[in-house]
């Protein structure tokens, strides 16, 4: 028996014949053949799928409506008995799977050639003659209806095959768009979610639509923070406000799908052509294209800034870039963090990979495709975490080596090793999420066949498809994890308010209400003697000696790591503290004349 069935798979192979299958098993019985045109044959049963791909009868009638003519006019006496053995096979014991002969093929076709011509039938690819056995016996043959050798004692009644997962009539979608689902074309998951009840669904939905506006107003106020005072974030912090931008797109979209609900993730319902609500895939749905573009394009954005703001304070620590240097690589840096994003956006448009998310209501991608899943998805995100956390730790052991080795006054290593707090807290606020949400898509990637596989166990009878048999695992996922991924996903954006909260944000917001604006205020005064290139040797001269003042902009030496950790500190604080901390460093500062030593002409000039 287990021979003939590996002959079976074989020969199925060498035909060609399109089997589509995911590795589930199904259990038929025979079934007496309701088709008017293969009634009063020498077999009065068959099973179904047939070697065609019809899943039940009915859709086997159907496909054989062009033949009618044919045999009601009887162009052969051999078209009825070959159809009859493709749309319906006569059902023998398992694994004995019984094939027309090549001659009786040839037969039909040459005897009906005109008449299909005439009514304008084509004969179909899977029905070639060279694909059946060379023989010339009338079908059923004799030694198809023997049982077997290894004398088994399974019922004839009953037949066992590899069927895999076979599209429903209710969630088959037209050719030209491109649908696929668990492996099978022109086919759509069902719509409201598959796994989850209804119930499930509307509180998943609201607690979406909660998060995201928690995370929406979060965002907008840092991005607000920056609109009032442009000038007091600079680089290497000013990725951290592109990163900002970049959420709150991203809970913008978010929220838009709560609002929306299912109207855009989902296809509508045709009762008349026995579909059912479908899920939107591809780029046919202008609305859904919208999200997914914006929805992935900002989520890698913001994974793409946030290692650019490791680049930066690398940089600023490492080589000890200052401000100004650092801005002048801002283009290659926007070209970088919107470049990419932008690229990945259109391949998967142009590989017509979009899902809509029924759960959120918006689109995206790698709901369903787990090869979507890996490579636009976990390996994009997974590298961003690589890349910035050997830059992070590369940063911060560069901090602490100037903390631990160059003397400074106690007051600048408190304000020192405040900032290397800030930036791992900060850090960690981002990496907590984001690597919650890769831990999502991996447990999802490692237990979505499981999941498809007791979804088409449960509703293979309501669908009339084939039921999976021997399935070693079942299980159904817990929308704990999806609202996990969704919560991880929103507010990872947060971490934007830790960096610009601060008792200097409290003052602004008040000044900005009380309807001035400080241009040339206290805070002013304090970034003018932050940017002074000749603030770093003020930091770390000794009081005996002069202090060396640079040119601005012009090298790359220009603000050193200490002086960026006292800039960012002293921008935290009230502008009265600011001001009288701005005004004690410029009192000592000007009782020093700078001198600068050119070591090709041993020339000493001196700045004020």
């Amino acid at each position: 028996m287990d021979l003939l069935w590996v002959l079976y798979s074989m020969l199925t192979v060498c035909m060609a014949i399109n089997m589509e299958a995911t590795g589930s098993h199904s259990m038929f019985t025979c079934e007496p053949i309701t088709l008017r045109m293969c009634q009063g044959l020498t077999y009065n049963t068959t099973f179904m799928p047939n070697l065609l791909n019809h899943y039940d009868q009915q859709t086997a009638a159907l496909a054989m409506e062009p033949f009618h003519p044919m045999v009601n006019l009887e162009c052969s006496t051999e078209i009825r008995p070959f159809l009859c053995a493709l749309y319906a096979p006569v059902c023998t014991e398992y694994g004995h799977v019984t094939l027309p002969c090549r001659r009786l093929c040839q037969r039909a076709k040459s005897d009906c050639y005109k008449l299909m011509d005439m009514f304008g039938v084509t004969w179909p690819d899977e029905m070639q003659c060279s694909r059946f056995p060379d023989c010339d016996e009338s079908y059923p043959r004799a030694i198809d209806l023997l049982p077997s050798s290894d004398g088994t004692e399974e019922s004839p009644s009953s037949v066992q095959r590899d069927y895999g997962f076979w599209c429903p009539r209710e969630l088959k979608i037209e050719p030209d768009l491109g649908y696929s689902f668990m492996g099978v074309r022109d086919c759509s998951p069902p719509c409201p979610n598959m796994y989850f009840r209804k119930d499930e669904l509307i509180f998943a939905r609201y607690f979406i639509g909660v998060v995201s506006i928690v995370c929406l107003s979060a965002t907008l106020f840092t991005f607000l923070t920056f609109l009032i005072d442009v000038g007091r974030f600079r680089y290497p912090e000013r990725p951290i406000i592109f990163y900002a931008v970049c959420y709150m797109m991203v809970s913008l979209v978010f929220f838009l799908g709560f609002l929306l609900e299912d109207r855009v993730s989902c296809n509508a319902a045709s009762s008349g052509r026995f579909r059912a609500s479908t899920v939107t895939q591809g780029s046919h749905n202008k609305a859904c294209t919208l999200l997914f573009m914006t929805l992935y394009f900002f989520t890698m954005a913001g994974s793409v800034w946030w290692v650019i703001l490791t680049i930066t304070w690398f940089l600023a620590a490492v080589p000890k870039w200052g401000s100004e240097a650092i801005e002048k690589k801002a283009l290659l840096f926007h070209a970088v963090a919107w470049g990419v994003p932008g690229a990945l956006t259109i391949t998967l448009m142009a590989m017509n990979k979009i899902e809509g998310d029924s759960m959120s209501g918006v689109c995206f991608v790698g709901l369903y495709d787990l090869m979507a899943l890996r490579w636009f998805l976990l390996v994009p995100l997974s590298l961003d975490v690589v890349v910035g956390v050997v830059l992070l730790l590369a940063g911060i052991a560069a901090l602490n080596r100037v903390r631990m080795e160059i003397p400074l006054e106690k007051e600048n290593q408190d304000k020192l090793v405040k900032f290397m707090i800030r930036i791992g807290v900060f850090s960690v606020l981002y990496l907590v999420p984001l690597l919650t949400v890769i831990g999502c898509y991996l447990y999802e990637q490692s237990h979505r066949a499981a999941w498809e596989t007791t979804w088409v166990q449960e509703r293979c009878r309501e669908y009339h498809i084939p039921c999976p048999f021997k399935v070693e695992q079942t299980s159904r996922p817990d929308i704990t994890l999806f609202l996990i991924k969704y919560l991880m996903m929103l507010v990872v954006g947060i971490p934007s308010v830790f960096w610009v909260g601060s008792k200097k944000t409290c003052f602004e917001w008040a000044s900005f209400f009380n309807g001035h604006r400080r241009k040339d205020s206290t805070v002013h005064k304090s970034r003018q003697v932050l940017q002074e290139p000749d603030f770093t040797q003020l930091l770390l001269r000794d009081p005996n000696t002069p202090v060396v003042r640079k040119s601005r902009g012009t090298s790359t030496q220009g603000t050193s790591t200490h002086a960026s950790s006292t800039h960012l500190a002293m921008l935290d604080e009230p502008p009265s503290a600011s001001t009288s901390r701005a005004g004690s460093m410029r009192s000592k500062s000007s009782s020093f004349h700078g001198s600068l030593h050119r070591s090709r002409d041993g020339i000493r000039r001196t700045f004020f």
